[in-house]
């Protein structure tokens, strides 16, 4: 005798639309439908999608004060420990810590760690590097950088049942509805 097969696991369900205004009509049904584990993918940047999936919070701008504030604190506390902790000059009676001095360094040291923190802050929000996302398995899904528009609503959405979703998402009349598998 075989053992049942289980039925295979998916990521989610994927909706094909051709124009954004479809695509951000989908994104807030679903929302005001009660999904939360869903994703939009688009050939270009479109506002309203953002504000259709519920997406509110950005952490960038704190990620980077963060950084900022850390930069200017190292590159003065640098400054300060060099000039008058490890090789104290005394030149013509000026002080060793001198502030206008130490402004260029301290400024430069700010925009730096700024700046490095918002590339790293963007690549770990992003997710990425990610070579491999199971959406990619889904064959029409090369149009997203050309002129189409995706909605993936995801099996971990409490929410997500494959039958009731799959109608759901057909009653925005996509262009298709596709099973993305992982």
């Amino acid at each position: 005798m075989s053992a049942p097969v289980a039925a295979p696991r998916i990521y989610g369900l994927m909706a094909e639309f051709e124009n954004p205004a479809d695509l951000v009509r989908a994104c807030r049904g679903a929302y005001e439908e009660g999904f939360r584990n869903m994703d939009a993918y688009t050939p270009f940047p479109v506002e309203a999608v953002w504000e259709a999936l519920g997406v509110h919070k950005n952490r960038m701008p704190l990620i980077v004060l963060c950084g900022a504030v850390i930069g200017g604190c190292s590159g003065l506390l640098l400054e300060w420990w060099t000039a008058a902790v490890a090789y104290p000059l005394n030149i013509g009676g000026r002080p060793y810590f001198s502030l206008p001095a130490f402004i260029p360094i301290t400024f430069e040291m700010t925009i730096l760690f700024g700046v490095l923190s918002c590339v790293l802050g963007m690549l770990a929000l992003n997710g990425l590097p990610m070579p491999y996302h199971p959406v990619f398995n889904v064959p029409r899904f090369a149009l997203a950088t050309r002129d189409r528009f995706f909605l993936c609503i995801e099996a971990t959405d409490p929410k997500f049942d494959p039958d009731a979703t799959r109608r759901f998402l057909e009653r925005f009349a996509p262009r298709s509805v596709s099973e993305v598998e992982p």
